[in-house]
């Protein structure tokens, strides 16, 4: 017997529509014993998967909405158990009451992550597939998106599934040969399956290389905006933002630590920060922010170097740049063309923008720029790894594979390049749920929101 849950799903906000879905062994009962089909029909004699428009009421008969529902019944439903969903105006107050009800007939309020969780158990989707449920829930760009949803249709589960198969059907062949002596197999040789294990390493590779991407896919890539002192810095990230999130003002040092925010340039999303200016000061506070200005620069993947545009480079700016080619990526920025459209010439290799914070002058060009520093990865989708249990995994099968390559050409036995192969395959087996232990199911789960 399944308890059965209830939630909200779409939490305790006011919205137009808002709902309340169960999951369990008497989900379809709790349901009709609080709705009543304007059709005069029995919610449970009404076909699965169809929206009924009905009546909701309290155990006192008092109307709490005019609302939709629908039924499922296991196996045939999101969980694989049986499920209901109304589907009401969007009152918190209704949603709660709904919810109370339900409660007070047997219910139970059901867990973080519940409802996916029981998918998973019930063997309706891969636990890769499952993860990507929240991450699609959390996705802040079009290719998280797209990501995530390349993972909830299996992406990286077949992927998975396929490199397990190939290893257990070289497993498979070993131990016949050693179990069967007198059949007729076909003699094992590990070396016929040399091109077999470099596939799959090679398969792996290009799996795990892909987290760094997933990772700043997710997060945001960490830019920061560096440069002297009352160089426009501030005005430029409030520019982006599209709102004042720092204080600009004539005098310098007015930055005096760094504020980060997330910012959309185009289809990249930037985790942004803006620096105190970057100078030598006696005072003690200010230095604090520029020792920390650098620390950002030396942890960013993108450094914007902001040089006043309308008076000419110093020794200092010049230094900044030269700092900003040392990044992984880097661009400069010649502000206040609003004040100056002078010629500067920069040496440098960085791309170099002219703009103005304050009229928007040059923000589509360095919008551009960015975008073409980040270009979106040629992988199909669902195949950029986001998640950081995955890369552990798919981290030590590689690892695991890379043994068994070399056992196998240093000339070891058969037996052992396997072991080192199976290690492979217990890795992808914790990645895809084969062999994941409960606690950390139960963590996996607990990062999702309630009525999901």
């Amino acid at each position: 017997m399944a308890d059965t849950i209830a939630a909200i799903a779409t939490g305790n906000v006011l919205s137009a529509i808002g709902i309340v879905r169960l999951s369990g062994d008497r989900a379809i009962e709790l349901a009709s014993a609080l709705f009543l089909p304007m059709n005069g029909r029995k919610l449970d004699s009404c076909a699965d998967r169809t929206l009924i428009y009905g009546k909701a009421a309290d155990r006192k008969g008092n109307i709490l909405d005019l609302c939709l529902c629908t039924i499922a019944h296991a196996p045939n439903s999101y969980t694989g158990e049986d499920t209901a969903e109304f589907q009401c105006h969007g009152s918190p107050v209704v949603l709660r009451s709904l919810l109370d009800e339900l409660f007070f007939l047997g219910a139970r309020q059901a867990l973080p992550g519940e409802f996916t969780k029981r998918a998973f158990l019930n063997g309706k989707m891969e636990l890769t597939a499952a993860e990507a449920v929240a991450d699609l829930i959390d996705a802040e760009t079009k290719e998280s998106v797209v990501n995530a949803a390349g993972q909830l249709s299996g992406a990286i589960d077949r992927k998975m599934v396929e490199i397990y198969s190939r290893l257990t059907d070289i497993s498979s062949h070993y131990h016949a040969v050693l179990d069967y002596p007198d059949e007729d197999i076909e003699p094992f040789r590990m070396e016929a399956y040399a091109r077999e294990l470099e596939d799959i390493t090679a398969s792996l590779e290009k799996l795990l290389a892909s987290f760094d991407r997933g990772r700043l896919m997710t997060s945001g890539i960490p830019a920061v905006i560096v440069g002297k002192p009352n160089v426009g810095k501030s005005s430029l990230l409030n520019a982006l933002l599209g709102y004042e999130r720092a204080i600009v003002t004539q005098v310098p040092g007015t930055t005096r630590d760094t504020i980060e925010e997330k910012v959309m340039i185009g289809k990249v999303s930037l985790r942004l920060t803006d620096t105190a200016g970057i100078r030598e000061t006696e005072d003690l506070v200010e230095s604090i922010g520029v020792e920390r200005s650098r620390r950002a620069m030396n942890d960013a993947r993108l450094v914007i170097a902001v040089v006043d545009g309308s008076t000419e480079p110093d020794r200092e700016d010049l230094a900044l740049v030269k700092e900003a080619e040392k990044a992984p990526k880097g661009l400069v920025i010649l502000s206040k063309k609003d004040l100056s459209d002078r010629e500067i010439y920069l040496d440098t290799s960085l791309p170099v923008i002219r703009l103005s914070a304050l009229t928007g002058q040059g923000i589509e060009e360095l919008e551009k720029t960015i975008e073409e520093e980040f270009p979106e990865p040629d992988v199909p989708a669902g195949e950029i790894l986001t998640n950081t249990r995955h890369a552990s995994a798919v981290g030590r099968a590689l690892e695991s594979m890379r043994a068994a390559l070399e056992a196998m050409r240093s000339g070891n036995t058969p037996d052992i390049v396997l072991t080192e192969t199976e290690g492979a395959m217990q890795a992808i087996g914790e990645l895809t749920g084969r062999t994941i232990r409960e606690d950390v199911t139960d963590r996996i789960f607990e990062r999702f929101c309630v009525g999901k």
